[in-house]
């Protein structure tokens, strides 16, 4: 199957895609909306996969040029010739897609997409509205985005639930004494986890005022504070007013490689957000046997049964967030449970080799509904 993927940027999320779609014998397109300087994804492009050049991708996305992408991608079309194209987030690469025509349509949604962002202001909403009417199939990642998409009039029938997933063999609990805590010196501690972009929309602030709460009654606490962005003036200003960069390890943007250790060296995953669909940093967590403190989102609950593999806390919550921390702290027996049952959870729901299957199903749902045929030599 051809299948043109097009996509606002190259990030890790791209890059297992098109790894498991070029692997699973499709022959694979990839197409970015933009490039705004941000490497987000060090590994290359899968060498299977074929990148294809326009002026699209070389600065970042503006409204104004949308006819222009239109016209380009109406021409890449006609060479491509795909059979499945495959486009997401909602209001930006399916759109343009829905704009040109792309037909059958796949859009994925990348959760806040539809959560959020098609509600923001009049403008977005019809953006959704038009491009859900012109999309085949939706992939959503849990039930909160096919209930969104329905509310915009989506039929249910035509969405693929797909909880992408994480690599089990990658993160699983620790087998051994953590490196990074014996580096840090803090075999002794109690280690909060927060890896969350540095964005309005991950609230990482919460979590730092939350944490300072917290650290002011139960000193063996420490955090682990990866992550960049927008925010990170205002973030670095509250650990120096709060004097807590002796108890704060700031680990920046880091690499998929690294990242089992970093689940591995602590004792409780925190993530303040205010929008998510099935969140990978939550899979990831769970499948390294972590117990979760989450904020109460409707995506959050469909992974979240408050004392099974974690808690919730109210949105912006950062008195409830720390008294949650404090609770994990003081319950040591309760988070040997939830470890286990954290596994577990993942082992049933979040194993990507599982559920990248669904992502193919989505594809021929929409040839299906489309009136196409695939040979049944090709590999699907």
């Amino acid at each position: 199957m051809r299948v043109l993927y097009f996509t606002r940027a190259y990030t890790p999320h791209d890059h297992r895609f098109l790894s498991a779609l070029a692997e699973s014998g499709q022959e694979v397109f990839y197409l970015p909306l933009e490039n705004d300087g941000k490497a987000l994804e060090d590994r290359p492009l899968p060498p299977q996969v074929e990148r294809l050049h326009w002026q699209g991708g070389s600065g970042r996305f503006r409204w104004r040029d949308v006819p222009a992408r239109v016209l380009e991608l109406r021409r890449i079309l006609r060479q491509v010739n795909p059979d499945v194209i495959h486009a997401g987030p909602v209001q930006t690469c399916a759109f343009v897609a829905a704009l040109a025509g792309a037909s059958p349509l796949v859009t994925m949604s990348w959760g806040s997409d539809l959560l959020k962002d098609a509600f923001s202001s009049g403008w977005m909403k019809w953006v959704t509205r038009f491009t859900l009417r012109a999309s085949h199939v939706l992939v959503g990642d849990c039930l909160a985005v096919r209930d969104a998409a329905a509310g915009l009039g989506f039929p249910a029938e035509h969405v693929v639930l797909f909880p992408w997933g994480v690599n089990l063999e990658r993160f699983h609990p620790v087998r051994e004494s953590s490196p990074l805590r014996e580096r840090l010196g803090w075999q002794d501690a109690f280690v909060v986890l927060s890896l969350r972009s540095w964005e309005p929309i991950y609230g990482v602030e919460t979590v730092v005022d939350a944490f300072a709460q917290a650290f002011e009654e139960e000193p063996r606490l420490r955090l682990i504070l990866l992550g960049q962005g927008s925010l990170a003036g205002r973030i670095q200003q509250r650990l120096h007013q709060r004097q807590l960069h002796e108890v704060v390890y700031l680990g920046g943007q880091v690499n998929q490689d690294d990242l089992p250790r970093f689940y591995q060296a602590a004792d409780l995953y925190v993530s303040a957000s205010h929008s998510d669909g099935s969140s990978v940093s939550l899979m990831e967590a769970l499948a390294s046997g972590l117990p979760v403190l989450v904020s109460d989102i409707p995506g959050n609950r469909e992974w979240v049964t408050p004392g099974e593999a974690g808690w919730l806390f109210p949105v912006e919550d950062a008195h409830a967030l720390a008294q949650g921390i404090l609770r994990a702290v003081r319950e040591p027996e309760t988070l040997k449970d939830m470890r286990i049952r954290a596994r577990r959870l993942a082992e049933e729901r979040a194993d990507w080799r599982k559920n990248f299957p669904k992502l193919l199903e989505a594809y021929r749902m929409a040839l299906r509904r489309t009136g196409k045929l695939v040979e049944e030599k090709q590999p699907l």
